[in-house]
């Protein structure tokens, strides 16, 4: 027994091994919706949640408090790790960064301005532009853990680098150009409680609790004002500090960022997944699936995405602004780039916040999943089979 419990915990601990369960999950979503299950599926996700503090209410079906609040969660780590990379990772200084921020803003422009040549006439479909410009972390990781050690390790830093900055562009679309309705009065008293956060950050405060106590204040005024709830995962998790106050405790930041990984990662995007990959298939034809909003983001996925990342990393590498890795190659290079296309949960997410009605919702799934599985399937083929370095380049590198 201890021998399984060891296993277990060393699954666990894999940070690919979420990649694995977030497919399991979409197509155990995509089986329940298209068998007798469906009712039951669709029933679940229409549970109406309540809470109420005397006059202040928030009611919503289980779906959105998926969306809005456990998202939440996801964008806090996701806060968490942009702060780390930023203060002593692979973003802490321009030399480190200069790659992954062209390749990543590539992998913006690119897959949106394919969308919207797709979609421009159309004033209801054009909002999702941003939905192929996404990049899911867990997703990529599996698949490149799928790769093995073909691939160097500066590759797979590459990649996260690329994720973490795409998700920062995401938050900064999400605040300016998804945001509704917007409550001066809710967004002032979100403003008071983000001010209480760095009080806290400027006083030394390391324990987490009251971080975590004034960020669920910050998220229900966020909620109540229009602009996305999950932004205020994003500015409480810049709030943590860094810096225990003495050498012998552990980083703040660090600690919430390791408590946090699991529940995240086997938990809170699971069941974003399951919410939300459930694509109904009952009258769909392939008129459907050449229609420009899943076409358009299926295309800025798998095209947009590979020819964005490669050619502006390519470009920067060329003209001296950044470098490539001395273990890597191009081919790897343009595998990983392959990979930037899996979108799933951040471009499910996005388009969650683009439309509304089953609909345009269905097709958005439909585009994210044909997407995201070419860009995966190629990726793989790549980097497993054709980028792998010869063994004589290797060892020129060695010793020169």
């Amino acid at each position: 027994m201890p021998r399984i419990v060891t296993k277990i915990q060393d699954f666990l601990k894999l940070e690919t091994s979420a990649g694995f369960v977030l497919m399991a999950v979409a197509i155990l979503a995509l089986i329940a919706n298209n068998s007798p299950l469906a009712g039951f599926y669709s029933g679940f996700l229409s549970t109406p949640v309540e809470v109420q503090f005397g006059s202040f209410e928030i009611a919503k079906p289980l779906l959105l408090w998926i969306n809005d609040g456990l998202m939440a969660i996801f964008f806090f780590l996701v806060g968490l790790e942009i702060k780390q990379e930023v203060m002593e990772g692979e973003l802490s200084s321009l030399d480190k960064a200069a790659l992954p921020l062209f390749a990543a803003l590539g992998g913006i422009v690119a897959p949106a301005a394919i969308y919207l040549f797709l979609n421009w006439s159309d004033p209801v479909t054009v909002q999702g532009w941003a939905i192929p410009a996404a990049t899911d972390i867990a997703f990529a990781l599996g698949v490149l853990a799928l790769v093995g050690s073909r691939v160097p390790v500066s590759m797979k830093i590459l990649l996260l680098a690329v994720a973490i900055i795409d998700d920062l562009a995401a938050i900064i679309i999400i605040a300016l150009f998804y945001t509704q309705d917007l409550s001066l009065t809710a967004l002032g008293w979100g403003g008071l409680g983000t001010i209480g956060l760095f009080a806290l950050n400027r006083m030394g405060v390391t324990r987490i609790t009251p971080y975590a106590l004034i960020g669920v204040f910050v998220w229900a005024c966020v909620l109540k004002s229009g602009v996305h709830a999950t932004l205020a995962g994003v500015v409480t998790a810049l709030a943590i500090p860094l810096k225990a106050k003495t050498p012998d405790e552990s980083s703040p930041l660090h600690r919430a960022e390791h408590g946090l990984h699991i529940w995240v990662a086997f938990l809170i995007l699971p069941l974003f997944a399951f919410a939300n990959a459930g694509v109904s298939l009952k009258g769909i034809s392939p008129g459907d699936l050449i229609a420009p909003l899943p076409l358009g983001i299926a295309l800025g996925l798998f095209f947009g995405k590979q020819i964005g990342v490669f050619s502006l990393a390519w470009m920067a590498v060329k003209l001296g602004w950044a470098k490539l890795p001395s273990d890597a190659n191009w081919c790897q290079v343009y595998g990983i780039a392959c990979l930037t296309g899996i979108g799933f949960t951040m471009s499910l997410f996005i388009g969650t916040l683009a439309f509304e009605g089953d609909e345009l919702l269905n097709a958005v799934r439909i585009g994210v999943l044909m997407g995201s599985i070419a860009s995966g399937l190629l990726g793989f083929i790549l980097l497993r089979l054709f980028c792998v370095n010869k063994p004589e380049s290797i060892h020129k590198r060695r010793t020169e």
